[in-house]
């Protein structure tokens, strides 16, 4: 919703403020606004693979929803945890055994629809119990064999913020292209009447205003909101690494969770009062 009202301020800005001083006819050349669209596409398209663009076009409708991680999905992602490590605590590690291998079908799992609905959260978490389960691997190795998943996961949750800048980046020189394009064309009407040599050169400096204006004022702001998503994303993952790492080294669900809950943003961080009632609250369901 923020973009739609920013883009609305952008274009009355830029539109209103011409307003005022010439006419906005003078800006619609039709053969600009396809030159600039059409290298947009096509600059997009040449430069990524196929992967990295069904990455970059399946990341673009989450800007308009707004994020998925609220303070109630970091509570559920907390409670699930606190679950899972209250029955090993209880019962031993191979009592979830079932639910993380089939989290589906897991009754703790399927308290939580939000988490088991985030596949890639959901694998990772289901992922490290099941080395708990059944390995005896150290907490430093699964720490570093963490660092690494992650390393790897970030790495490609921000190519679509990457991707979508150089393409911003891009486009001021596609504006030139297109404006050196009009004055080609000018050049060679060199005879015409100065009305109609104007009218020409103004149509080839609307592909330089169309190159900037879409650069900073449409395509950057999407790059910014991608890799903000791509930070909230990795938020989560660290949460979930720090409880389970606490868990590993002996500390009680209590304990462990309030490191995850420690690592969660300020501005959707649950308080530990606010946890601990949830929690308890959650505990007879």
């Amino acid at each position: 919703m923020l973009l739609i009202i920013g883009y609305i301020i952008v274009l009355a800005s830029t539109l209103g403020t011409f307003s005022i001083h010439g006419s906005l006819a003078a800006l619609w050349m039709p053969t600009e606004y396809l030159a600039i669209f059409g290298l947009l596409i096509g600059g997009f398209i040449a430069s990524n693979n196929p992967k990295i663009i069904k990455s970059v076009l399946g990341s673009l409708p989450a800007i308009f929803k707004g994020s998925r991680y609220t303070r109630t999905y970091y509570i559920d992602l907390l409670a699930l945890l606190f679950e899972l490590l209250s029955k090993v605590r209880k019962e031993g590690l191979m009592s979830i055994e079932n639910d993380v291998e089939n989290p589906e079908s897991s009754p703790v799992f399927s308290k939580y629809p939000d988490i088991i609905h985030d596949h890639h959260v959901t694998e990772f978490v289901c992922d490290y119990l099941r080395m708990m389960v059944g390995g005896n691997l150290n907490t430093l190795e699964v720490e570093g064999l963490m660092d690494q998943e992650l390393e790897l996961h970030h790495h490609d949750a921000e190519e679509p913020s990457h991707v979508v800048n150089k393409l911003g980046d891009a486009m001021p020189a596609f504006g030139i292209v297109v404006a050196v394009m009009g004055v080609v064309n000018v050049m060679g009407s060199v005879g015409e009447p100065p009305p109609v040599l104007g009218k020409m050169i103004g149509g080839a400096l609307v592909g330089t205003f169309l190159g900037i204006l879409v650069s900073y004022g449409f395509v950057q702001p999407v790059g910014s909101l991608l890799g903000h998503a791509a930070n909230d994303n990795g938020r989560v993952y660290g949460a979930v690494k720090a409880v389970l790492l606490a868990s590993m080294s002996g500390y009680a669900p209590q304990i462990a969770i309030e490191f995850g809950r420690k690592n969660l943003p300020a501005d959707c961080r649950p308080t530990f009062l606010e946890l601990e009632e949830e929690l308890k609250s959650r505990k007879g369901r």
